[in-house]
């Protein structure tokens, strides 16, 4: 067998292996693995290129290493689900940086960081100033998380006392042209649905690059030709100005009736109205 075939046959057989490995085990982004998954996996590549270089080096052995690496995370995963003590150990723990709103010197020695480093993790959390922070702590991977003083952070509508709908997940049911019918009958819908809103903004399925239905009901689309546009929905709109034109009739039929408790029920009914149209103004609005 030539020099050059025998590291292809090699090479295929161990991204196989690392395919599988990776799927019994699962996967995660570089970001959250733990010190002890990293060294697992340059390990594992390790024996991969260095098995599939050297001609001399039996194949299976290769693989056995690569399994014991491979399974030695899921392992130790196992174990930290039932002890404390070994997870902070294997994955290790946070270390608080910033506490009532001081920096703690001897933690940014402890894990070698400079007060440039801590200033630059900061300015990724879009915080540029220490006196704006109330806590911080660099988690086990790495990453700093944040918390900004109260009169620091951003308001809310719970801080105005507004009670706002909850919104769900935009479902998207089209993709590359074809209907995804499980998203539709998550929302409630079906085809014909679908075929009656996708006229309403005239165009048709085979034009449809994507299409989402978010929350209200409301579909939005992007066709495959750019070029090409879409009309704009007018459902939450001419819902908007129909509560209008009826708070306006029920205050004209207020002013133009003499009987008292007529008058007193219109005016009553249209200040009900009004406060259901400042309410729902924000969502129905484009």
């Amino acid at each position: 067998m030539p020099e050059w075939f025998d590291i292809v046959v090699r090479s295929f057989i161990f991204l196989v292996t690392l395919f599988i490995l990776t799927k019994i085990v699962g996967k995660k982004q570089l970001s959250q693995l733990s010190f002890f998954e990293y060294i697992s996996g340059f390990t594992i590549g390790s024996i991969a290129s260095e098995v599939i270089m050297n001609p001399d080096l039996k194949v299976m052995h290769g693989i056995i290493g690569m399994i014991i690496f491979g399974v030695s995370p899921f392992v130790a995963g196992f174990i930290s689900l039932k002890s404390k003590k070994f997870r902070d150990v294997i994955e290790g723990k946070g270390t608080v940086f910033i506490k009532n709103g001081k920096v703690m010197e001897e933690n940014l020695k402890k894990e070698k960081y400079t007060i440039d480093e801590l200033m630059q993790l900061l300015r990724t959390k879009n915080v540029f100033q220490i006196s704006d922070v109330e806590f911080a702590v660099l988690e086990a991977n790495g990453e700093l998380n944040v918390l900004l003083k109260k009169e620091k952070q951003p308001l809310t509508a719970e801080d105005f006392g507004v009670k706002v709908p909850s919104f769900k997940e935009p479902q998207t049911v089209i993709m590359d042209g074809e209907i995804l019918d499980e998203p539709l009958s998550t929302i409630g819908q079906n085809r014909n649905w679908l075929k009656t809103e996708l006229e309403k903004l005239g165009v048709t399925i085979e034009n449809v690059f994507l299409g989402q239905v978010d929350s209200f009901g409301q579909l939005s689309v992007d066709l495959f030709d750019d070029k090409l546009k879409v009309a704009e929905p007018v459902e939450k709109p001419l819902i908007l100005a129909t509560m209008k034109k009826c708070q306006a009739d029920l205050e004209l039929f207020a002013l133009a009736t003499k009987e008292k408790e007529a008058k007193q029920m219109y005016s009553k009914n249209s200040e009900k109205l009004q406060k259901a149209i400042d309410k729902v103004s924000p969502l129905l609005r484009e």
